[in-house]
């Protein structure tokens, strides 16, 4: 739909990609140039009298008028149709016009269509405005530019890299920073990564040695081209710049990571829990992640309260990863107390019987021999065990501390048809036989003295 304007059809065009953002200038409309002009190009000033003169025919009025109509129009009255319709009865007669008339008429073209959202016309206007020569350089150079970011707006990244290098060969002095972002942007899209790595790395340079910050958008793009070009060291320090400009909770959690990939994690970890400590660690995936690092630095107990009070808080959800994850850990910061009912709850939510195995483990160790059976047996009925015969084999052990002697020597049976358990099976075999062989002789000797 039309937007309304109030002295031109569009004063600025703004779009982000990769989070930078640029603008289209606003349309050049002049009445009278001349080559000979001053011109300005990124606040740089560039007299006719340095560069060879351009000869440019005149603007003349009847055909301003004709274009004026036309801005009226499409400006003050909304009226695409109309606008358009003049523009086309001003290039019926086109073949009496000089270069830059057409190029003006072309200009008017290709604003109308882009503010009415009809992009594909509005770059063909816009080519034919440069197909026409001789124009006014800065008008050209304008257009060129315009030309580069629509290019790029649309996906034309060839187009957009070719025509920066005609408002380059048309440019008397340094390329712009602006110029270098929008190729970078171009070439990173067309999966040139060395290239965009060489633009993008010299916008920030420039940038900087003029004491200036560079763009977040600017810095998001050089790392994501780092990153594809598989260089983790460049991403890592470009995220550093990022912490210390912008000091967005996002940019330390995706820095912590850059150490946890270069195989740095002590600085990892210390990243992370500064984050945690600035209130920055607060979504399901990072606890969880900083839960990993602690463990993984042997400090599981730190991990453990971290998701207990993040699932107490609703942050991370109570589900069987993560109650897994939460027993281990207080399994392994032998707060065993702590990590029962966690890895009970873990285990209800497991389909196999691995969990239930572990539990089993754990209770024996805490001498609650019933609750290991029971675990035993579970994890016995839903199967799917990496080591089905270490189930038998702490079922019996549990046996024999009820001195379930029989009992017990059965399931050991049972341990040592399994190749993981035979041999721990059969010494424990021979010890409860001979436990269970010395409670018979003192049960048989009791016996007797009961009768004599």
């Amino acid at each position: 739909m039309m937007r309304k304007q109030t002295n031109t059809l569009l004063s600025a065009l703004a779009f982000a990609f990769a989070s930078a953002t640029v603008s289209v200038p606003t349309m050049f409309i002049a009445s009278n140039a001349t080559a000979q002009e001053a011109e300005q190009q990124d606040g740089q000033e560039i007299k006719a009298s340095d560069k060879q003169t351009r000869r440019v025919p005149t603007l003349r009025g009847k055909v301003y008028e004709q274009l004026a109509r036309a801005q009226t129009a499409a400006d003050e009255a909304g009226n695409v149709e109309e606008a358009i319709s003049i523009l086309k009865e001003v290039e019926d007669k086109s073949h009496s016009m000089n270069a830059y008339e057409k190029a003006m008429m072309y200009n008017f073209f290709g604003f109308i269509y882009y503010n009415n959202e009809d992009y594909a016309k509005a770059l063909e206007s816009f080519a034919k405005v440069v197909d026409q020569q001789p124009i006014p350089e800065k008008f050209e150079m304008t257009t060129l530019f315009s030309l580069a970011q629509l290019n790029l707006m649309q996906g034309n990244y060839d187009d957009t890299i070719t025509y920066l290098e005609r408002w380059e060969s048309l440019n008397a002095g340094p390329v712009p920073v602006k110029n270098k972002v929008i190729k970078a942007q171009a070439y990173y899209q067309n999966k040139q990564y060395e290239q965009a790595a060489t633009w993008i790395s010299e916008a920030v340079a420039d940038h900087e040695a003029e004491g200036m910050i560079p763009d977040e958008g600017w810095l998001i793009l050089q790392r994501a081209i780092f990153y594809e070009l598989k260089q983790p060291q460049k991403v890592k320090d470009v995220l550093v710049k990022m912490v210390k400009l912008f000091d967005e909770p996002k940019y330390w959690i995706q820095l912590a990571g850059m150490y946890g990939e270069l195989g740095e994690e002590r600085k990892q970890l210390a990243i992370m829990e500064t984050a945690y400590q600035r209130g920055f660690v607060n979504t399901s995936a990072d606890v969880f992640n900083m839960a990993q690092l602690y463990y993984y630095h042997r400090v599981p107990y730190k991990g453990a309260k971290l998701m207990e009070q993040a699932m107490n808080d609703g942050v991370l959800e109570k589900n069987l990863r993560n109650l897994k994850f939460l027993g281990q850990s207080w399994s392994l910061a032998k707060e065993q107390d702590k990590a029962i009912p966690v890895m009970m709850q873990a285990a209800e939510l497991s389909e196999d019987g691995e969990l239930d195995a572990q539990l089993a483990q754990i209770l024996l160790n805490e001498e609650r021999f019933d609750d290991a059976i029971a675990a035993a047996d579970r994890a016995v009925e839903k199967g799917d065990l990496r080591n089905p015969g270490l189930v038998y084999l702490i079922k019996g052990m549990a046996l024999y501390n009820k001195k379930q002697y029989a009992l017990a020597l059965n399931q050991l049976a049972e341990a040592e048809k399994h190749q993981k358990s035979r041999a721990m099976a059969q010494q424990w075999k021979q010890f409860v036989q001979g436990e269970k062989r010395q409670a018979d002789a003192i049960a048989a000797e009791l016996g007797e003295l009961g009768t004599s």
